[in-house]
């Protein structure tokens, strides 16, 4: 009986499993060896290079039913289609952008440290980031910021792979001239693991990872091939090994010679699913520098990244929303990107659910100040109140 189980349980255990020496490159090869059919994707404008491209102005346009299509069509894309969507003209308002690239600037001319500070993937001195790019740029210019976040296409993508209360984080990246290219890499969560961690997670969690996060990056500056746009590689997030698999040279090979880069324009905005093959490009010319604000979204069922004071940040923005002239659709897109949209965790004992199942969030407080007419020193206040009840 015992030996007759046992192709079962060793079935079972490779599903489960994975280790660095599975998977086979001609899997991902006949994954990825496929055209994206543009009469497959009603509400694209174009496909390139594998990709599908999208007018953000048009997307904005959409309501009801139609909305819900496109966003599903993007989901769907995200998860079984190419992996990769482009939104031409997402913050389609050149001084909005200028001025947030002044902003990313001053704070990178800030910070800047040649002596010790490299980044992942590239030599150091190629690049400048700027972690935790979105609160700062909150609290050094709270208009811009909420000029920047208050277009539709951004968010919109957002909800259709997480929904609601995603949580935004953002790390404004420049890749100077002369700048390396990364090696290609899946994303967070495990994408920032060791090999070693990765092994630990069984395959469900491994399918369930990119599920929990959103990947995209805005344009600041037009960025023709010379300057590195991202380079990734269509269809790959169903790769079922690539966590592990993608380090290996073959597929590091396969990858540069299948790949996709697109030029973008000032204003145009990427999303992806974190588990497509990609990386930065090489900045090969001698006096450009491709300034990306790289957005990582987390579902309100995960973790981000990084820490954010999003009660620095509503509290800062909330005399700029307060002031008036902004629509209810626009608040509603600037409250996602800033407050905290989700309950938990919180301590129940002191923050008890009160007429529903969860507990109100900054979100729900910040909605009702402002169509209340609070004033920001009683917001502050009531933003504190809750914040001291969350802790216990």
């Amino acid at each position: 009986m015992k030996d007759e189980a046992q192709p079962l349980s060793d079935d079972r255990r490779r599903k489960v499993w994975i280790n660095r020496t599975d998977g086979e490159l001609d899997d991902l090869v006949r994954l990825c060896d496929r055209e994206t059919r543009l009469e497959d994707w009603p509400h694209a404008q174009a496909t390139e290079q594998n990709v599908l491209i999208y007018d953000a102005a048009k997307a904005a346009e959409t309501r009801g039913e139609e909305r819900l299509a496109l966003m599903a069509e993007w989901a769907t894309a995200f998860r079984t289609g190419p992996g990769v969507i482009v939104l031409r003209g997402a913050i389609p308002n050149a001084a909005v952008m200028d001025r947030a690239t002044e902003v990313f600037s001053a704070i990178i001319a800030e910070e800047k440290d040649a002596s010790a500070r490299g980044d992942y993937f590239i030599t150091a001195g190629s690049n400048d980031r700027v972690w935790n790019s979105l609160q700062k740029h909150c609290l050094a210019d709270p208009k811009n910021f909420a000029d920047y976040f208050s277009y539709s296409a951004i968010d919109m993508a957002c909800r259709a792979w997480l929904g609601p209360g995603y949580q935004m984080t953002a790390q404004c990246f420049r890749v100077n001239p002369g700048g390396k290219a990364q090696d290609a890499h899946r994303d967070y969560h495990l994408g920032f693991m060791t090999p070693e961690r990765q092994e630990a997670y069984p395959a469900h969690v491994q399918e369930l990872s990119p599920m929990l996060t959103l990947q995209g990056g805005v344009a600041h500056i037009d960025m023709p091939l010379e300057t590195g746009p991202t380079l990734y590689l269509p269809y790959s997030q169903m790769y079922f090994e690539g966590y592990l698999a993608f380090e290996r040279p073959e597929f590091q090979d396969y990858f540069q010679s299948a790949r996709s880069q697109l030029p973008m324009n000032k204003g145009d905005a990427i999303f992806f699913n974190p588990a497509v093959m990609h990386c930065a490009g090489a900045n090969v010319t001698e006096d450009r520098f491709r300034l990306v604000n790289l957005l990582q979204v987390s579902s309100a069922m995960g973790r981000p990244m990084e820490a954010i004071d999003r009660t620095r940040m509503i509290t800062a923005l909330f005399p700029v929303l307060s002031g008036g002239g902004w629509s209810e659709d626009a608040l509603e897109r600037i409250i996602s990107a800033s407050a905290e949209g989700y309950a938990f965790p919180t301590n129940l004992d002191t923050d008890p659910a009160v007429g529903g199942m969860s507990p109100r969030t900054h979100a729900d407080l910040m909605r009702d100040a402002l169509a209340d007419g609070t004033t920001p020193a009683a917001f502050t206040a009531l933003i504190d109140t809750l914040d001291a009840r969350r802790r216990g």
